[in-house]
């Protein structure tokens, strides 16, 4: 019974290495459809009673904002063209930070938040953490860095609902994506952190503080020029 147990789970766990990682190669060239995300923001409507309607609309890289582009690496992961999907010295310092008590703080790489938000559920459990591992290996070494940057801006939570730069345009200021100016963009970026209670069009003197910073960190990273990075040369030569 053992040894069938063992073979079956051996078995099992081949076809999901397999399978995940023909998914990824799949959303390397087809616009994912929708998130795991949406799903879970869908069905919590439905049990609160509330259903909401889930507004999403892909666009391709080159119809997204470079600012808003700058802006999110500016607010999120300054070494993201740097990284193989994992900051260790940011996660060392949340850690630390995380021992001292009072309020948690996170160290997910825009690489991770896409294995997240795209393949996994919300939560903090082992599990789920080491899914995200293997899922923000695969993209890391499938992907090139300007694929999983467009995948995370048409994918990521910008309001009850609201997923990805081109709805989030619309909803908060009635613009397209490509149309976002600097500040917008900064407003965006600043409300990641927690996007269902801050808001890019009504920001709280705090927000609009965090924006202020990230516009300056924009300017120091070198603005629309540092998008060069994005396509960098270490990347495996299968996902240049």
């Amino acid at each position: 019974m053992l040894r069938l147990f063992l073979r079956r789970f051996i078995k099992a766990l081949l076809w999901f290495a397999g399978g995940s990682v023909l998914l990824v190669l799949i959303f390397r060239v087809v616009p994912p459809p929708g998130t795991a995300l949406m799903v879970e923001r869908k069905v919590e409507s439905w049990i609160d009673g509330e259903p909401i309607d889930l507004q999403r609309t892909w666009k391709p890289w080159e119809e997204i904002s470079d600012d808003l582009k700058v802006a999110v690496i500016a607010g999120e992961d300054q070494k993201f063209p740097e990284h193989w999907g994992f900051d260790f010295g940011a996660i060392q310092k949340a850690l630390a930070h995380n021992e001292l008590g009072g309020s948690i703080r996170g160290a997910s790489t825009l690489s991770q938040q896409v294995s997240k938000n795209l393949f996994l559920w919300s939560g903090r459990s082992w599990l789920r953490k080491g899914l995200e591992a293997w899922f923000t290996g695969l993209i890391e070494v499938l992907w090139p860095k300007q694929r999983i940057l467009e995948v995370y801006l048409n994918s990521v939570e910008w309001d009850d609902g609201v997923f990805g730069a081109e709805a989030a345009a619309r909803h908060h200021f009635g613009v397209s994506a490509k149309g976002l100016s600097r500040q917008q963009s900064s407003l965006l970026a600043a409300v990641l952190p927690n996007p269902r209670v801050w808001s890019a069009s009504h920001p709280t003197n705090y927000v609009a503080r965090r924006a202020g910073w990230i516009r300056q960190q924009m300017s120091q990273l070198g603005g629309d020029n540092y998008l060069v990075g994005i396509n960098d040369s270490r990347r495996a030569p299968w996902a240049q």
